[in-house]
């Protein structure tokens, strides 16, 4: 026994060893914090995560040196710090009243609105006992607000939000007779970016960086609109297998296309709450400006009464998903479906020969219960590490933010917003036209908004949201959700084959479904070539993600980088578990980038 606790001491040790010899990365940002000022000089962090902090009637942040105190906090991690720092909207004295606060919007002042307080801000500074560091894994800085890559994120933010009741299954090629698609696609592939990125690149103000060109997307089609990058995401319909179906359950007593996972001898349904369609929220200035002040509306939204639930058919119904999942649950539903339908492990796992063979079979090490809490136990890494980068490297606006800015340029109140100038030349006419007319019948048919006045504005040019709150009380860059599915999914591909074909087990025929418009069923969808493991992961972790974009609180970047954060943990968690397994055994991991990695 003696021996063993030596060994145990030593196989700890060199995991602590392989953590300690990866190299810390300088952390960089993209120097927006300090840049725009007003006419007194001072920063009115224009592109920076202010919520929560006293904002003046501009959406300005009324007090710089609150910001700083913001930051002090962060640094320290010291709770007292936080509770030294302003919170939500002045009083009639000029004066930060969190108990008591002043509200000015309709949909705030129904109720006794509280205030909202940060979220996990000091997480970054945690250490942890498993995988990298969360300060020893980075992001590239994000971009800035008057680069082309952050106007055509704000233009496909803006496009998604009109187009939430869309079904998905308008979205995929020579299947679109939507005309509202076909716009966004043109409109999209017109943006700078788009078209710089298309053997253009030198047009651009400024040679593109590295993680820029990584970042650069094809002009779009309707298969490819809105979708991720990785390999698989443009394959079959907009939606991930492992958000529809089920498995056959306990005695075969379901078919897949019920929706209904095996959870042990209960199941989990597919379904989601169907929320009131074509509703957006903060589509008046006072809405707006009570969010940013940091207005608890979480859970005023509203909801249909028929059908309750159905499957996922539209943007709106994802945005739903990703506004109350349990973070990791899409992934936990995907392993449980994959070990429903007996998908093979990675090839280099042991003990999937006959037992006759291997004398043994896979459980605590190597089997079901191995993968089902590995899944979910890197999801708490990733979110120390993505904190880090949001609260301490980046503090990022919301795309909220940057559409108080666009709306005041568009009024004609630019005094600060030069900066602003290039995105409302990059929407163009046509484009704000739309979204004011989208906005003005919001405005004009919800009760939850009649007492706003929009600041006396003929026209409202604000982000639609899909939520009441907005954003999260954390910065948009990383992304949370998207670094947890980085995460998870990473695991999912290290232990699963991720070359197999999806087959029903059943019938041996491709596994390949969609929601109706209606969500009210399932429908089978002929493929020329059936999907893989590797391809419908790769498009969980992108739906999850991008379903925050959906909802108006995230962009691309914010995905696409945050993806890569998440591989970047569940890879240094793989490594360091090798170490403590006797058996000898190897797991070829696809990135989310091309290319594999041997643990």
């Amino acid at each position: 026994m003696n021996d063993r606790r030596l060994e145990a001491l030593r196989v700890r040790q060199k995991a602590a060893q392989l953590a300690s010899d990866r190299p810390h990365p300088i952390h960089i940002n993209n120097g927006e914090e300090l840049r725009y000022r007003n006419a007194d000089n001072q920063p009115t962090f224009l592109g920076s995560y202010t919520k929560g902090l006293p904002h003046d009637y501009n959406g300005v942040i009324a007090n710089p040196d609150d910001f700083q105190q913001f930051i002090r906090g962060l640094d320290s991690g010291n709770t007292l710090d936080f509770q030294a720092t302003a919170l939500g909207p002045l009083n009639s004295q000029g004066k930060p009243e969190p108990e008591n606060p002043l509200w000015k919007s309709s949909i705030a002042l129904r109720g006794c609105t509280p205030v909202r307080a940060w979220e996990s801000a000091g997480a970054g500074n945690t250490f942890d006992l498993e995988g990298p560091d969360a300060q020893a894994v980075t992001m590239p800085p994000a971009p800035v607000l008057d680069s082309p890559e952050l106007i055509s994120e704000m233009v496909e933010v803006y496009s998604m939000a009109l187009l939430r009741e869309v079904p998905f299954s308008e979205f995929k090629t020579n299947c679109s007779d939507n005309s509202d698609v076909d716009c966004a696609i043109g409109r999209m592939n017109q943006t700078e970016w788009i078209r710089g990125s298309q053997g253009n690149i030198d047009r651009f103000r400024d040679p593109l960086t590295a993680a820029e060109r990584s970042r650069a997307r094809e002009p779009f089609t309707a298969q490819t609109l809105f979708r991720g990058i990785t390999p698989g995401d443009a394959v079959g319909p907009y939606l991930s297998q492992f958000l529809l179906i089920g498995n056959a359950g306990l005695d075969d007593a379901q078919s897949i296309e019920d929706g209904q996972i095996a959870y042990g001898s209960i199941r989990i349904d597919q379904r989601v709450r169907n929320a009131a369609n074509e509703k957006d929220y903060m589509t008046t200035w006072e809405a707006w400006l009570d969010v940013q002040n940091g207005a608890d509306l979480r859970g005023v939204e509203t909801y249909e009464q028929y059908p309750k639930y159905r499957f996922m058919a539209t943007p709106r119904d994802l945005a739903t998903y990703v506004h109350y999942d349990a973070l990791y649950e899409a992934y936990l539903n995907a392993c449980l479906i994959l070990l429903g339908l007996k998908l093979p492990f990675d090839p280099g796992i042991p003990f999937q020969d006959d037992d006759f063979r291997d004398r043994q079979q896979g459980f605590a090490q190597f089997g079901g219960p191995h993968i089902l809490s590995l899944v979910t136990e890197v999801a708490t890494r990733a979110l120390k590490a993505v904190r880090f980068q949001k609260f301490n490297v980046h503090r990022r606006a919301r795309p909220e933010v940057i559409g108080g800015w666009l709306s005041r340029y568009c009024n004609n109140d630019r005094e600060g917003l030069d900066v602003i100038g290039a995105m409302a030349e990059g929407f163009g006419e046509d484009f704000l036209r739309e979204i004011a007319a989208h906005n003005a019948k919001q405005n004009e048919v919800f009760e939850d908004r009649m007492g706003d006045r929009n600041r006396g504005w003929p026209d409202s040019f604000l982000l639609p949201m899909a939520f009441p709150e907005g954003s999260p009380m954390h910065p948009a860059y990383g992304a949370g959700h998207g670094t947890v599915a980085g995460a998870c999914v990473t695991i999912l591909k290290a232990f699963f084959d991720h070359g197999a074909l999806l087959l029903d087990p059943a019938t041996k025929e491709p596994i390949c479904f969609e929601s109706n418009s209606q969500g009210t069923a399932l429908q089978k969808v002929s493929l020329e070539q059936p999907l893989t493991v590797e391809g419908e992961l790769n498009k969980l972790a992108s739906n999850i993600a991008i379903g925050r974009n959906w909802a108006g609180v995230h962009y691309f970047t914010d995905y696409i980088e945050s993806i890569r954060l998440g591989e970047q943990v569940a890879l240094g968690i793989l490594e360091e578990q090798k170490l403590t397994y006797g058996e000898n055994f190897s797991m070829t991991v696809p990135l989310f980038d091309g290319g594999t990695v041997r643990i």
